[in-house]
């Protein structure tokens, strides 16, 4: 009796598992995330996304979550992901060694920005000449590499960069006076509680640049790519849908396009401040 129940059991927990999963036979890509956040974020804002889009297209979808940007990019070097989110910068990097296509991008721009705290000292941008800022990584775009190479190469100011992880330690090290300013986006700083964001001050911008995209590894065939893209530019069409793309930094998905959108990157010459992967 006991093993017929043993039996009976494991034969629903399996009707159970093909329910709520994609067919064995269906593809499975890898999906790595760009650690803008911590991981628990990450896994919150993006497991209920590939879900739905698991259940659109009828793909299976593994998410990747990195605590640290060092990590994603050695990933990211040697070509692991199907498919992956990552900043502008990383793009170009990744259609030059591996030749992964942009598919899908928010119409928002992207701006980086420098914030300090409301009430502090650094009132200008001659005060933090020689003072320590806060980074999550030095090849995060908006929000440290095309944001110090603007501070040096056009402001003319020298300062001490401090790789902290990801924007929301950025954010917290300038709270606590540990960094005279910090570098982050207006996306992530908009989802800072009001109580964080009521204490901080922007006193730079960059100049604004196509977002981040989702791209595709040139295994991921052109059929695949294009069932993800026409799904998720469909989850526009639902509420529910709208929240969970909301999540993800993609409120209205437009079709990317690399030599539109970040091609141009490639002129600013942004090397001679990036880090690359094993360096």
């Amino acid at each position: 009796m006991v093993k017929l129940t043993r039996v009976l059991l494991g034969f629903i927990l399996s009707m159970a598992l093909l329910v709520s999963t994609p067919s064995r036979a269906s593809e499975t890509f890898i999906v790595a995330v760009v650690p803008q956040f911590a991981p628990t974020q990450i896994n919150r804002d993006w497991t209920p996304l590939l879900t739905r889009l698991a259940q659109l297209t009828g793909k299976h979808f593994q998410l990747r979550v990195y605590d640290q940007i060092a990590r994603f990019e050695t990933d990211l070097a040697q070509g692991i992901p199907d498919l992956v989110f990552l900043n502008p910068y990383h793009m170009v990097l990744a259609k030059q060694e591996h030749g992964y296509r942009p598919l899908i991008r928010d119409s928002a721009t992207l701006s980086g920005i420098l914030i300090v705290r409301r009430d502090g000292p650094i009132k200008k941008l001659t005060d933090l000449n020689h003072k320590t800022l806060a980074f999550p990584a030095p090849n995060a775009l908006g929000a440290s590499l095309y944001l110090r190479a603007l501070l040096a190469e056009k402001e003319g100011l020298k300062i001490v960069p401090d790789y902290v992880g990801n924007h929301q330690n950025v954010f917290r090290q300038v709270l606590r006076g540990d960094a005279a300013a910090g570098g982050g986006v207006r996306k992530t700083l908009a989802k800072e509680p009001e109580s964080v964001r009521a204490q901080l001050h922007i006193l730079y911008s960059t100049p604004e640049l196509a977002p981040h995209p989702l791209a595709a590894h040139p295994r991921v065939s052109f059929a695949a790519s294009q069932k993800i893209v026409e799904s998720l530019l469909a989850m526009q069409t639902d509420p529910m849908d709208r929240k969970l793309l909301a999540a993800i930094q993609m409120t209205d998905p437009v079709v990317a396009d690399f030599q539109r959108d970040y091609a141009p990157l490639i002129s600013f010459k942004l090397e001679r401040y990036a880090v690359r992967a094993g360096q």
